[in-house]
Protein backbone atom coordinates (compact mmCIF):
# COMPACT_ATOMS: atom_id res chain seq x y z
CA UNK A 1 0.00 0.00 0.00
CA UNK A 2 1.32 3.43 -0.90
CA UNK A 3 0.97 6.22 1.66
CA UNK A 4 1.16 9.76 0.37
CA UNK A 5 -0.26 13.23 0.89
CA UNK A 6 -1.28 15.61 -1.89
CA UNK A 7 -0.81 19.32 -1.11
CA UNK A 8 -1.97 21.66 -3.86
CA UNK A 9 -2.14 20.55 -7.46
CA UNK A 10 1.44 19.72 -8.41
CA UNK A 11 3.13 18.04 -5.45
CA UNK A 12 2.83 14.57 -3.96
CA UNK A 13 4.58 13.88 -0.64
CA UNK A 14 5.30 10.22 0.06
CA UNK A 15 5.71 8.76 3.54
CA UNK A 16 9.43 8.08 4.06
CA UNK A 17 10.28 8.46 7.75
CA UNK A 18 8.53 8.67 11.11
CA UNK A 19 9.56 10.28 14.39
CA UNK A 20 8.45 8.65 17.65
CA UNK A 21 8.50 10.81 20.76
CA UNK A 22 8.92 9.17 24.19
CA UNK A 23 8.18 11.15 27.33
CA UNK A 24 8.20 10.65 31.08
CA UNK A 25 7.38 13.74 33.09
CA UNK A 26 9.57 16.58 31.83
CA UNK A 27 12.10 14.25 30.16
CA UNK A 28 11.76 13.20 26.53
CA UNK A 29 13.68 11.68 23.64
CA UNK A 30 12.88 10.90 20.02
CA UNK A 31 13.77 8.16 17.53
CA UNK A 32 13.77 8.27 13.75
CA UNK A 33 12.42 5.29 11.77
CA UNK A 34 12.52 4.48 8.08
CA UNK A 35 9.10 3.59 6.66
CA UNK A 36 8.85 0.56 4.41
CA UNK A 37 5.87 -0.07 2.15
CA UNK A 38 4.63 -3.47 1.02
CA UNK A 39 2.30 -4.11 -1.86
CA UNK A 40 -1.32 -4.37 -0.69
CA UNK A 41 -0.25 -4.09 2.98
CA UNK A 42 0.10 -1.32 5.51
CA UNK A 43 3.47 0.46 5.82
CA UNK A 44 5.70 -0.58 8.72
CA UNK A 45 8.50 1.03 10.70
CA UNK A 46 12.09 -0.17 10.64
CA UNK A 47 14.35 -0.11 13.70
CA UNK A 48 14.85 3.38 15.08
CA UNK A 49 17.88 5.54 15.58
CA UNK A 50 18.46 8.65 17.66
CA UNK A 51 17.28 11.92 16.17
CA UNK A 52 20.21 14.19 15.25
CA UNK A 53 20.45 17.96 15.11
CA UNK A 54 21.13 17.69 11.39
CA UNK A 55 17.81 15.92 10.86
CA UNK A 56 15.96 18.52 12.94
CA UNK A 57 17.51 21.35 10.93
CA UNK A 58 16.50 19.68 7.67
CA UNK A 59 12.99 19.08 9.00
CA UNK A 60 12.62 22.68 10.16
CA UNK A 61 13.74 23.95 6.75
CA UNK A 62 11.30 21.64 4.99
CA UNK A 63 8.45 22.84 7.18
CA UNK A 64 9.20 26.43 6.30
CA UNK A 65 10.78 27.49 9.60
CA UNK A 66 13.67 29.12 7.73
CA UNK A 67 12.94 32.82 7.23
CA UNK A 68 14.43 34.90 4.47
CA UNK A 69 16.66 37.72 5.70
CA UNK A 70 14.67 40.89 6.32
CA UNK A 71 15.78 44.37 7.33
CA UNK A 72 13.71 45.13 10.42
CA UNK A 73 12.34 48.68 10.68
CA UNK A 74 12.22 50.54 14.01
CA UNK A 75 8.61 49.64 14.76
CA UNK A 76 9.31 45.87 14.74
CA UNK A 77 10.05 44.66 18.26
CA UNK A 78 10.64 40.92 17.88
CA UNK A 79 10.88 38.32 15.11
CA UNK A 80 11.12 34.52 15.35
CA UNK A 81 9.99 31.71 13.03
CA UNK A 82 6.74 31.60 15.03
CA UNK A 83 5.91 35.23 15.76
CA UNK A 84 6.42 38.85 14.88
CA UNK A 85 5.62 41.80 17.14
CA UNK A 86 5.48 45.52 16.40
CA UNK A 87 4.19 48.75 17.90
CA UNK A 88 2.13 51.59 16.43
CA UNK A 89 2.07 55.21 17.59
CA UNK A 90 -0.96 56.89 19.17
CA UNK A 91 -3.20 58.27 16.43
CA UNK A 92 -6.76 58.92 15.32
CA UNK A 93 -8.47 55.97 13.63
CA UNK A 94 -11.86 55.06 12.21
CA UNK A 95 -13.87 52.56 14.26
CA UNK A 96 -16.83 50.40 13.28
CA UNK A 97 -19.35 48.86 15.66
CA UNK A 98 -21.65 45.99 14.76
CA UNK A 99 -25.01 44.41 15.73
CA UNK A 100 -27.22 47.37 14.76
CA UNK A 101 -28.29 48.48 18.26
CA UNK A 102 -29.01 52.19 18.68
CA UNK A 103 -26.14 52.92 21.09
CA UNK A 104 -23.64 51.44 18.64
CA UNK A 105 -25.09 53.06 15.53
CA UNK A 106 -24.26 56.44 17.07
CA UNK A 107 -20.61 55.40 17.37
CA UNK A 108 -20.20 53.61 14.05
CA UNK A 109 -17.85 54.95 11.37
CA UNK A 110 -16.44 57.88 13.35
CA UNK A 111 -12.89 58.98 14.07
CA UNK A 112 -11.46 58.36 17.54
CA UNK A 113 -8.16 59.01 19.30
CA UNK A 114 -6.32 55.77 20.13
CA UNK A 115 -3.38 55.00 22.41
CA UNK A 116 -0.10 53.59 21.17
CA UNK A 117 -0.60 49.88 20.48
CA UNK A 118 1.44 46.71 20.49
CA UNK A 119 0.53 43.97 18.00
CA UNK A 120 1.77 40.40 17.78
CA UNK A 121 1.10 37.66 15.22
CA UNK A 122 1.72 34.12 16.46
CA UNK A 123 1.05 31.56 13.77
CA UNK A 124 -2.09 33.00 12.19
CA UNK A 125 -3.43 34.52 15.43
CA UNK A 126 -3.39 38.28 16.03
CA UNK A 127 -2.91 39.81 19.48
CA UNK A 128 -3.02 43.41 20.73
CA UNK A 129 -2.07 45.34 23.88
CA UNK A 130 -2.02 49.06 24.62
CA UNK A 131 0.94 51.19 25.70
CA UNK A 132 0.85 53.92 28.33
CA UNK A 133 3.54 55.91 26.52
CA UNK A 134 3.81 56.86 22.86
CA UNK A 135 7.32 55.46 22.40
CA UNK A 136 9.03 52.17 21.56
CA UNK A 137 8.62 49.80 24.53
CA UNK A 138 11.46 47.90 26.20
CA UNK A 139 11.38 44.30 27.41
CA UNK A 140 10.34 45.38 30.93
CA UNK A 141 7.68 47.91 29.81
CA UNK A 142 4.33 47.22 31.55
CA UNK A 143 1.51 46.70 29.07
CA UNK A 144 -2.14 47.72 29.24
CA UNK A 145 -5.23 45.90 28.01
CA UNK A 146 -6.26 47.10 24.58
CA UNK A 147 -9.63 48.89 25.06
CA UNK A 148 -11.43 46.98 22.32
CA UNK A 149 -14.19 44.43 22.02
CA UNK A 150 -13.41 41.15 20.22
CA UNK A 151 -10.23 40.89 22.35
CA UNK A 152 -9.80 38.48 25.28
CA UNK A 153 -7.79 38.70 28.50
CA UNK A 154 -4.65 37.40 26.76
CA UNK A 155 -4.89 40.04 24.02
CA UNK A 156 -6.07 37.47 21.46
CA UNK A 157 -8.31 38.97 18.77
CA UNK A 158 -11.35 37.13 17.44
CA UNK A 159 -10.64 37.40 13.72
CA UNK A 160 -14.11 36.31 12.62
CA UNK A 161 -14.51 37.33 8.98
CA UNK A 162 -11.62 39.83 9.13
CA UNK A 163 -9.74 39.94 5.83
CA UNK A 164 -6.14 39.60 6.96
CA UNK A 165 -3.14 39.28 4.61
CA UNK A 166 -2.15 35.83 3.39
CA UNK A 167 1.46 36.20 4.53
CA UNK A 168 3.14 37.09 7.80
CA UNK A 169 6.12 39.30 7.05
CA UNK A 170 7.47 42.74 7.83
CA UNK A 171 5.90 44.02 4.63
CA UNK A 172 2.43 42.74 5.57
CA UNK A 173 2.20 44.26 9.07
CA UNK A 174 0.37 47.42 8.00
CA UNK A 175 -2.14 45.19 6.22
CA UNK A 176 -2.84 43.23 9.42
CA UNK A 177 -3.25 46.48 11.36
CA UNK A 178 -5.58 47.98 8.75
CA UNK A 179 -7.64 44.78 8.62
CA UNK A 180 -8.15 44.97 12.38
CA UNK A 181 -9.54 48.50 12.32
CA UNK A 182 -11.54 47.89 9.16
CA UNK A 183 -13.48 45.15 11.00
CA UNK A 184 -16.43 45.68 13.35
CA UNK A 185 -16.19 45.62 17.14
CA UNK A 186 -19.19 43.47 18.02
CA UNK A 187 -18.87 41.89 21.48
CA UNK A 188 -16.76 41.46 24.61
CA UNK A 189 -14.60 38.31 24.62
CA UNK A 190 -14.68 36.68 28.04
CA UNK A 191 -13.90 38.15 31.44
CA UNK A 192 -11.47 40.98 30.76
CA UNK A 193 -11.39 44.57 31.99
CA UNK A 194 -11.10 46.64 28.83
CA UNK A 195 -11.11 50.06 30.46
CA UNK A 196 -11.32 51.78 33.83
CA UNK A 197 -13.81 54.34 32.46
CA UNK A 198 -16.72 54.60 34.94
CA UNK A 199 -19.26 54.06 32.13
CA UNK A 200 -17.40 51.08 30.69
CA UNK A 201 -16.48 50.32 27.08
CA UNK A 202 -19.35 52.13 25.35
CA UNK A 203 -19.07 55.05 27.74
CA UNK A 204 -15.38 55.43 26.90
CA UNK A 205 -15.85 55.50 23.15
CA UNK A 206 -18.98 57.65 23.37
CA UNK A 207 -16.91 60.28 25.17
CA UNK A 208 -14.24 60.18 22.45
CA UNK A 209 -16.34 60.09 19.26
CA UNK A 210 -15.14 62.76 16.85
CA UNK A 211 -12.81 64.32 19.43
CA UNK A 212 -9.31 65.51 18.52
CA UNK A 213 -7.71 65.28 21.96
CA UNK A 214 -5.30 62.49 22.87
CA UNK A 215 -6.63 59.22 24.21
CA UNK A 216 -7.10 59.50 28.03
CA UNK A 217 -4.43 57.09 29.24
CA UNK A 218 -5.85 57.00 32.77
CA UNK A 219 -8.69 54.86 31.39
CA UNK A 220 -6.35 52.05 30.28
CA UNK A 221 -6.60 48.88 32.40
CA UNK A 222 -3.46 47.09 33.55
CA UNK A 223 -2.71 43.79 31.76
CA UNK A 224 -0.29 42.69 34.53
CA UNK A 225 2.26 41.78 31.87
CA UNK A 226 5.49 43.22 30.59
CA UNK A 227 6.42 43.11 26.92
CA UNK A 228 8.79 40.20 27.59
CA UNK A 229 6.08 38.21 29.38
CA UNK A 230 3.59 38.91 26.62
CA UNK A 231 5.98 37.58 23.97
CA UNK A 232 6.94 34.53 26.01
CA UNK A 233 3.38 33.49 26.88
CA UNK A 234 2.12 33.95 23.33
CA UNK A 235 -1.53 34.05 24.25
CA UNK A 236 -1.32 31.54 27.10
CA UNK A 237 -2.40 32.28 30.65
Amino acid sequence: MNAHVRIGDNRIFSLKQAVLLYQEGSRAFATLHEVKCRRHEAPYLCAGQSVTMGFLETLAAGLGANIAAEVLPDHVLARTPELIAWWSRAQRRLMFFGDGSADRKKLNGKMYPHPALLFMIHGRELFVRALANDCRPAADTPLKNAPYWNTDAHGRICLGSMRVPEEVSVGSLSGWEKAYFASEFTHPSGAVRLTTHPAGFLGLWSSLAGRKQNFPLNFLADSKQTLQEFLERRGEG
